[in-house]
């Protein structure tokens, strides 16, 4: 074959080559661009109709992998930290392992991570204060579902650091605020409304609380119990599917293994023995206010001395370490999450005094990590505390009444709930959750019995739970429900009548009300406007802007009774529909 005859030959083969590939590169560039136009069509649907769609629970599906990865990445994080930073390779160990380091390095530690976090959450945070369950919850009810993203990223860093240095306090805060960023982040960019924001958050709660903890159940009941703060229908579902699959991943990292190991089955004697555990209940509900009472009294005092020594704040973490360096010193078992000595309480390896000693430091370590604003969550420390208290509680009740007393275990087991339900004020998430962690779902009834009268008395010694009490500490009234917060949602000027409307105010009648003193700032809220109407009876009062002395008050418009209420009626319309829905 001549030159010319096999460049030829070539060429041909190339064009047939190309005609045939071209069906084949074309029908994948149309299943690209169908992918993408169906996710776009999806996205505007679930805008448009809400979740009640379909095409939302693949969206829940995909956020709750998300989200679940993003709370197994945090778990391993600190691991990788506490394994670096003690030298242990079993986490679990931890503070039997510290037991045998240097006392500089138990010291030095947590002093090293509180210099660490206090430098990020100065640089990133407004009030140096590490984000948790409480900003989520207050995105759900006043942001349309919505957190900052800043600010929790750098949290979600510094509470990993200070779980990973030594910090004595919990991850599920941590990754619960740091699912609600991710689930911000879509809702911001689907331009999600209230309703679609809020279920999305839901679900990305739910996701890292199963991935965290391997609880589907709990987490799926704690998105609605404590964060949505309701149980509506068209909810349930999607924040299932995402539940699920934050256990999903969970299980495929660290395989399906309860938290918590118990050596016995706990099983009640009688049922005679039942008024224990209301004691029981009774007492723990106090332990968990004077848990709350003493992180509220560390974080007054801090900022106090802060303020009066007018240190700067990036320390604030630094002193904290040091004080929690000097106690783990002597008491080791503070380090970290300590789910060593919650297991040691759940199969009876401590004595008495054991029991007491290690639940007042706990509630002690507590307090210093969490007034020095070190970052992380409650509940894991609730569960210690819970557990220990519980033991020493059973050992002293099937002491006095060994003939009708069942396992002293099965009262740590209860008291564990029992405190964590009243700080979370979440009875029925963690019930749940602590069978979960232990897998003994045989002593219901105990629990549920200490856990129903711990809660009821904690929710009457503070304001519902230890988060909303946090908001209230901020003047976010939250615990009161929406009948209470939705009137801080809507601001003067955006309900007020405009001077030149025809049905405005009379001026003469504004001026009036000025010279009287009766008269509303237009960056006020309903909340304070409506006592006023209520106090003087008015049927409407001037918005007006007081300028410097000398100048004449700017007249904005007028805000009427009768529009106030309106806004109010149709803002609690909308809520009914949608926790009803």
């Amino acid at each position: 074959m001549t030159q010319r005859a096999r460049v030829l030959s070539r060429f041909v083969f190339a064009q047939r080559s190309a005609h045939m590939d071209a069906p084949r590169q074309t029908s994948i560039r149309a299943l690209a661009s169908g992918i993408v136009r169906a996710v776009r069509d999806a996205l505007r649907l679930i805008r448009d109709k809400g979740p009640g769609s379909i095409q939302f629970w693949f969206i829940a599906l995909l956020i709750g992998i998300a989200a679940g990865g993003a709370a197994v990445v945090f778990r391993l994080g600190i691991n990788f930290l506490q394994e670096t930073l003690y030298g242990t390779d079993n986490v679990r160990l931890l503070h039997s392992f510290a037991e045998t380091l240097p006392w500089y390095s138990i010291l030095l530690i947590p002093v090293f991570g509180g210099l660490v976090v206090g430098l990020i959450l100065d640089r990133f945070t407004v009030d140096g204060r590490a984000k948790s369950v409480a900003e989520v919850i207050e995105g759900a009810a006043l942001k349309d579902g919505r957190v900052e993203t800043k600010e929790g990223l750098a949290s979600a860093l510094a509470s990993m650091i200070t779980l990973g240095t030594g910090g004595s306090s919990g991850r599920e805060g941590p990754v619960v605020h740091l699912a609600a960023v991710l689930s911000s982040f879509v809702s911001n960019r689907m331009q999600a409304d209230g309703v679609t924001g809020r279920d999305l958050l839901g679900c990305a709660v739910a996701a890292a609380v199963s991935a965290s903890f391997n609880a589907p159940i709990a987490g799926a009941l704690f998105a609605l119990e404590v964060v949505l703060r309701h149980f509506a229908v068209h909810s349930f579902a999607p924040i299932v599917i995402a539940s699920v699959a934050g256990t999903v991943i969970n299980r495929l990292t660290f395989g399906d293994v309860t938290e918590f190991a118990l050596m016995q089955e706990g099983a009640l004697a009688f049922y005679v023995e039942l008024p224990a555990f209301l004691i029981l209940g009774f007492l723990s509900g106090l332990v968990a206010v004077a848990m709350m009472g003493a992180i509220f009294f560390a974080d007054d005092f801090g900022t106090h001395v802060v303020a009066r020594l007018k240190a700067p704040r990036f320390l604030r973490p630094a002193i904290a370490g040091l004080l929690l360096g000097l106690l783990a010193l002597a008491f080791p078992h503070i380090i970290g999450v300590g789910y060593e000595t919650t297991t040691a309480a759940l199969t009876g390896q401590l004595l008495w005094h054991e029991a007491v000693v290690f639940c007042i430091i706990k509630i002690v370590a507590v307090a210093i990590t969490m007034g020095g604003r070190m970052g992380g969550g409650v509940f894991s420390p609730s569960l210690m505390v819970g557990a220990l208290f519980g033991l020493a509680f059973g050992l002293v009740a099937t002491a006095i009444f060994p003939n009708v007393s069942g396992s002293d275990t099965l009262y740590a087991l209860a008291g564990m709930g029992a405190v964590a339900a009243a700080v979370l004020g979440a009875p029925i998430s963690t019930t749940l959750i602590v069978f979960e962690l232990t897998g003994d779902w045989q002593t219901g009834l105990a629990v549920m019995v200490a856990v129903s009268i711990s809660t009821a008395l904690a929710s009457k010694l503070v304001d519902r739970s230890f988060f909303l009490t946090q908001l209230e500490r901020r003047n976010v009234h939250l615990s009161k429900g929406p009948q209470a917060y939705l009137l801080a949602l809507f601001r003067v000027a955006n309900v007020m009548r405009k001077p030149d409307a025809a049905d405005s105010a009379p001026e003469d009648a504004v001026w009036q009300a000025i010279e009287a003193g009766l008269w509303v700032d237009p960056n006020a809220t309903l909340e304070t406007a409506l006592p006023y109407f209520e106090q003087t009876g008015r049927l409407f009062l001037p918005v007006v802007t007081i300028g410097a002395e000398g100048e004449a008050p700017q007249i904005h418009g007028s805000l009427f009774y009768v529009d106030a209420l309106r806004a109010y009626n149709r803002a609690l319309a909308a809520t009914a529909a949608e926790e009803h829905g």
